[in-house]
C-alpha cells in the first residue's frame, strides 16, 4: 500500500541517522521511484548551498545517504550534521 504524505514525513523523521564507520547513514523511503528522484533534486539545492556532497544511492523508492567530511580525513563533522538536519526537512 502506498504511503501518504503524512506517513512519509513521519517515517522519514522516525528513521534516525546512525553513526558508524566514521559516517552518518540514513535510508529515506518513498512510495515511488519518481518521489525518490524528486527528493534527490530538492536535496541537491541544500547540498550545493553547503558545498558538501554526500555519497548516496537510489534504488527504486529508496535513497541511501552516507555523510562524512573528506577534507577532515573522512570523519563525521558539524558539516555532516548540518546537512543531515537539512535533508530531514525536505
Amino acid at each position: 500500500m502506498p504511503l501518504n504524505t503524512n506517513q512519509l514525513n513521519t517515517n522519514q523523521i522516525m528513521n534516525q541517522w546512525t553513526e558508524r564507520n566514521d559516517a552518518l547513514h540514513k535510508t529515506f523511503e518513498f512510495s515511488t521511484f519518481q518521489e525518490a528522484i524528486d527528493w534527490m533534486v530538492k536535496a541537491s539545492v541544500h547540498i550545493a548551498a553547503l558545498n558538501h556532497h554526500p555519497k548516496w544511492t537510489n534504488m527504486y523508492n529508496t535513497v541511501t545517504v552516507e555523510l562524512s567530511t573528506h577534507d577532515e580525513g573522512n570523519i563525521v563533522t558539524e558539516k555532516d550534521r548540518q546537512l543531515a538536519q537539512r535533508l530531514d526537512t525536505i
